[in-house]
């Protein structure tokens, strides 16, 4: 069946008991045995729960996936990944990450032994066979969070094959509709499901996929005895905006286009980074592994506190952290989402935007962001 499809069905056939067309929310904690040890395949809902096991069926099979499990959070699940090492392992990570991960990466594993080395998406591209080394794991984001830069999947993925290491793609920009990385080679997958897959801002949770069964059965081992598993209303909440997933990223996408052409001719704007423009240096990766070019938009102007005056500036676009809802967002990454890179080596630029293009009428959203440009003062 094909994505769409996929997205409405897979894991969610009709409640048995009742002919419900909507998976149910089983909002309950315990199951009844018909004999010690004897049950219809749920016993404890931290250990499953049948709502949670909807969504990680249809979310696995998006992800063209055999394993799928869900967690409380997108953080929930890197936790539970980086659980699969030991201290003292070494891991590769991309240096334009999403902040939470190099924050937990910095300040809760390597205070306690685990090695980190960070490259630039450019190298990993280029150089995987000899940078990956003795590391355990590679963790990779592509399109990176906030450059947007564009790391090739492939090329990574026959590095750590050859090494033996894993390697992790972190897909929550790209969503399985726009790129699966497990057909690209990649070992695991990890979302945060509070973003597109969700996509109504209303719910935390993330994911994890493998079609490796025994890296499957760590991960569910993991899951259950470290806890952070999504609660049913949560995973009902995912399992319902997977529904729709297909065709408000085709809206995204299109709405994105509309703002970086009007951003690429502002003379206020220094540098429009989207992945869809011809001289963005991932062009061309990004041409071979997505299926389009994604909703998130980031931009320069000339100074920080233009950055600052203008993202507080806009009427349609929310001043909030996250992304990937049907709202559309602005914020200034180093002072939000990115702060804990602040004082590191991988800061974002002091006046960069990252930009969450949501699904509203996209000349109202050209409209809104011409406005603050004009009203907000050029600062030196």
């Amino acid at each position: 069946m094909d994505f769409e499809t996929r997205a409405i069905h897979a894991g969610q056939e009709p409640d048995p008991a009742t002919g419900a067309v909507t998976t149910p929310i089983y909002q309950t904690s315990t199951f009844a045995q018909d004999a010690v040890g004897v049950h219809k395949g749920y016993d404890y809902a931290r250990v499953a729960n049948p709502t949670r096991t909807a969504l990680e069926e249809c979310l696995a099979s998006l992800e063209n996936a055999a394993h799928g499990h869900a967690f409380s959070s997108g953080i929930g699940a890197t936790t539970t990944i980086a659980h699969l090492l030991d201290p003292g392992d070494h891991v590769v990570c991309v240096n334009d990450v999403y902040g939470g991960t190099y924050r937990m990466f910095s300040q809760v594993y390597e205070p306690k032994g685990y090695r980190f080395t960070y490259v630039t998406p450019e190298q990993l591209s280029s150089e995987a066979a000899s940078l990956v080394g003795d590391a355990r794991l590679v963790w990779i984001e592509t399109p990176t969070n906030p450059l947007l830069n564009l790391v090739d999947i492939a090329a990574v993925a026959r590095a750590t094959k050859a090494a033996g290491a894993l390697l992790v793609v972190d897909n929550t920009f790209a969503t399985p509709y726009l790129q699966t990385p497990l057909d690209l080679g990649a070992d695991i997958v990890v979302h945060s499901t509070t973003k597109y897959l969700g996509g109504h801002s209303d719910v935390i949770g993330g994911f994890a996929a493998t079609n490796d069964p025994t890296i499957a059965e760590r991960l569910r081992f993991l899951q259950k005895s470290l806890g952070a598993v999504p609660g049913p209303f949560d995973a009902w909440l995912v399992l319902r905006g997977l529904k729709t997933l297909a065709v408000r990223m085709d809206r995204h996408c299109a709405n994105a286009r509309a703002v970086v052409d009007f951003l690429a001719e502002h003379p206020r704007v220094t540098r429009v980074l989207w992945p869809g423009l011809p001289d963005h240096p991932g062009h061309e990766i990004a041409r071979s592994q997505m299926r389009d070019f994604g909703g998130m938009v980031s931009f320069l102007v000339e100074t920080e506190d233009e950055a600052v005056d203008l993202v507080a500036h806009t009427e349609v676009w929310t001043l909030a952290e996250s992304l990937g809802g049907v709202e559309s967002l602005i914020e200034h990454p180093a002072r939000m989402t990115h702060a804990s890179t602040a004082t590191g080596p991988f800061a974002a630029p002091a006046n960069l935007v990252r930009l969450s293009v949501g699904i509203e009428s996209a000349d109202d959203l050209v409209a809104d962001l011409a406005k603050a440009l004009a009203t907000t003062p050029a600062r030196a």
